[in-house]
């Protein structure tokens, strides 16, 4: 009896500490190999370059997660700064040389499907869900962090 409860306890604490750490160590560089979907888009400068990827859930009633990936030029280092469910109103444009608009939405007859957003290079992220916002890794390497409220 007193081995059940052992097993019982450490399987309790294992799958708390699974939670806490998908929940506190959770970055977007974990998204692995998803479709290409478009890019590239060139910052004015050309210092940075912007890709879009997906990755499809759920089978034919599920959707697609899509992810903005920015490239600096100078010395290749990419990082993903956008993550979201994706819309039927997908683009991505720059407003100047550190900032880009990321349009997703379905739509004006459906405003509460807006995830567009203007995101300033090495400054800003946004992630839908707000993981990386409750990241303690991602907390350090932005300044910003938006997520769908």
């Amino acid at each position: 009896m007193k081995k059940r409860y052992q097993l019982l306890i450490l399987i309790f604490i294992t799958v708390l500490l699974v939670m806490g750490y998908k929940k506190y160590f959770f970055t977007l560089e974990h998204l692995g190999q998803g479709i290409y979907y478009k890019g590239p888009v060139y910052s004015p400068n050309g210092k940075y370059t912007a890709d879009s990827y997906y990755k499809t859930w759920g089978g034919a009633t599920g959707g697609a997660h899509i992810w903005v990936e920015i490239t600096n030029n100078e010395n290749s280092e990419a990082r993903n700064i956008y993550y979201s469910n994706g819309k039927s109103n997908f683009s991505m444009e720059w407003k100047d040389d550190n900032v880009i608009y990321i349009r997703n939405d379905e739509g004006p007859e459906y405003p509460d499907s807006d995830r567009s957003i203007e995101l300033e290079i090495g400054k800003e992220v946004y992630d839908e869900s707000g993981r990386v916002c409750d990241s303690w890794i991602m907390k350090n390497e932005f300044e910003t962090c938006y997520q769908n409220e």
